[in-house]
């Protein structure tokens, strides 16, 4: 993520007026494709800031229920560190069509925040090109976080529009696939 915040004690009503609601959907809720076979979605999820982590989580959960994505497992790692150690043994079970990870990576302890989330997104990406099984990332990396209410009230929103954006992506991408791969199949693809 490349928006900056400022300090909150300099200037309060800027960074207020910056944060904005997420919309509120009008009318009913879209209907959403149905896949063929049921779809097992792994969600791992570090606990490294958990209560702006866990945002996404559930917008996640909320979205994935909506597009007919309704067995989802949830697993706990210590850090983002560790995401794609669990998230490659849990696509080599193949019990899993798709893999989500979520974590919130901030600047602190040994390791520079770029170059964690720069590894976790890299190794993310191989787990998936090896396995074929697809991964999604909802690690973020600010520019800036400071331990202040008004940076976790504003994370937490942008964790909860990340949720709901993994799961449209998640399940449209599983969509794909299973057309993709009944087209190879039937030989009409391949």
């Amino acid at each position: 993520m490349n928006q900056m915040l400022q300090d909150p004690q300099v200037q309060t009503s800027t960074v207020e007026t910056e944060v904005a609601e997420p919309p509120v959907p009008q009318g009913p809720a879209p209907e959403h494709p149905r896949f063929a076979k049921p779809q097992r979605v792994a969600f791992v999820q570090a606990c490294w800031h958990r209560d702006v982590v866990e945002e996404a989580r559930l917008a996640f959960l909320k979205e994935a229920e909506a597009r007919h994505l309704t067995h989802v497992d949830v697993f706990e790692v210590p850090g983002s560190f560790e995401i794609p150690l669990h998230a490659q043994v849990l696509a080599k079970t193949r019990r899993y069509t798709a893999i989500v990870a979520a974590g919130l990576v901030v600047d602190g302890g040994i390791y520079r925040h770029e170059f964690v989330a720069d590894t976790v997104i890299k190794a993310l990406m191989d787990v998936q090109l090896r396995t074929e099984v697809p991964v999604f990332s909802a690690v973020l990396t600010p520019q800036q976080f400071h331990e202040t209410e008004v940076h976790y009230d504003f994370f937490r929103k942008h964790f909860a529009i990340k949720g709901t954006e993994v799961a449209a992506a998640c399940a449209e991408t599983l969509l794909g696939l299973e057309r993709l791969r009944g087209q190879v199949a039937a030989g009409i693809v391949g």
